[in-house]
């Protein structure tokens, strides 16, 4: 089931009509107005979080699966085989990628030639954009997510069961990159530097990831998995009251393969065998989880994996994700199950999209604890 705008209105109706003090609504744009995001109410001293973060109790928006006991852990990927060209190496690399793909839709990497000045670079300067003046910030307050540059709290603020105790900036950075005037100065550099670097290494993984599913090792590249790319600056500033709500709802992402750096604070976890596992954060590794389209396009092979950031009283925790994927832009390119990997006993699980109308549909749905690619089943 899918929750829409008109179902959270019914929701907010029945809120103010049970306490007519609370209009979800009308806080919902007092919040967004003053264009400070979560890092405002921090700031201004808050000790109990506004009931407009508060987590519903609907079972399918964050459902009761337990956080896991036992010793099973995220796959850590040693990439030096590739990066040094050892090919004995690389053919257990992409037999270890592939297993990853298929049975935890993510997978950490470590020895992946990013240098780590740069790592903590992009951390700074995330930080620094956020812990810069409020008045130079708002300039860059915006909810038209057609702009090259991007910040606000909560893409979907006003369709979501409640608001994530985050906020974020986006940048798209390919293929038609924001001129430097278009970035704020106090992350513009590390920001175009970062970029190159995860395109350079977007493309590496996704020659291993079309080695494990028995293709060209082109093939992922030359269909358009690597043409769009954009740039996530998360902040997760400490919460009062993290028991109440998140800092990034149950999802799965929308895109071909999402690379994350996250700091040492630590919070994110996946959902496996109905079981959530931590995500621990390790020196100079890069998280990578398989995203809806790449599920899609490989038939269920790979698995996009439902994942969530818990609120703490920790903080700020910075983390940075790179998407890859034409979002919104407006293509001709249609993706659905990769032709050379269906046979008679393999049928097409999913129908033909558009990145344009996947992304809008996500985007209209928000992060209500449902599966947009459910929506593309056949």
């Amino acid at each position: 089931m899918v929750t829409t705008s008109a179902d959270n209105n019914n929701e907010a109706t029945t809120q103010t009509t049970s306490n007519p003090k609370y209009d979800r609504q009308i806080e919902l744009k007092a919040f967004d107005e003053t264009k400070a995001g979560v890092k405002g109410l921090v700031d201004s001293g808050i000790t109990e979080i506004p009931r407009i973060f508060h987590r519903p109790n609907d079972h399918h928006y964050e459902d009761s699966s337990q956080v896991s006991s036992t010793t099973a852990s995220v796959p850590v990927i040693d990439l030096q085989g590739v990066v040094n060209g050892d090919k004995a190496k690389r053919e257990e690399i992409i037999k270890r990628v592939g297993e990853a793909s298929e049975s935890w839709g993510f997978f950490q990497i470590i020895n992946h030639g990013i240098p780590d000045r740069v790592l903590e670079e992009i951390k700074d300067g995330v930080r620094g954009f956020y812990e810069q003046d409020v008045e130079v910030k708002k300039e860059y307050y915006t909810r038209d997510i057609s702009k090259p540059f991007v910040y606000n709290s909560n893409f979907d603020l006003y369709v979501s069961p409640c608001v994530n105790w985050r906020d974020s900036f986006m940048s798209s950075v390919a293929p038609d990159p924001p001129s430097p005037q278009d970035l704020p100065p106090v992350c513009r550099d590390i920001l175009f530097e970062y970029s190159k670097q995860m395109m350079k290494l977007g493309i590496v993984l996704l020659e291993l990831l079309s080695e494990a599913l028995g293709l060209d090792p082109n093939h992922l590249s030359s269909i358009g998995c690597a043409e769009g790319l954009y740039i996530l600056g998360h902040y997760y500033p400490p919460c009062p009251q993290p028991e109440l709500t998140m800092g990034t709802t149950k999802h799965s992402d929308n895109d071909f393969i999402t690379l994350l750096l996250q700091d040492h604070i630590g919070g994110l976890q996946i959902l496996n065998h109905n079981k959530w596992i931590d995500v621990p954060p390790l020196p100079g590794a890069l998280v990578i989880n398989i995203g809806d389209i790449l599920q899609l396009i490989s038939n269920d092979r790979f698995k996009s994996v439902e994942h969530r950031v818990l609120a703490s009283k920790k903080g700020p925790r910075i983390s940075v994700a790179s998407f890859f994927s034409t979002r919104i832009l407006q293509t001709s390119k249609i993706f659905g199950p990769i032709k050379e990997l269906l046979s008679e006993n393999n049928p097409p699980k999913y129908r033909e999209t558009t990145l344009t109308e996947y992304n809008m549909f996500f985007f209209n749905k928000g992060l209500d604890g449902t599966k947009a690619l459910d929506h593309f089943k056949l």
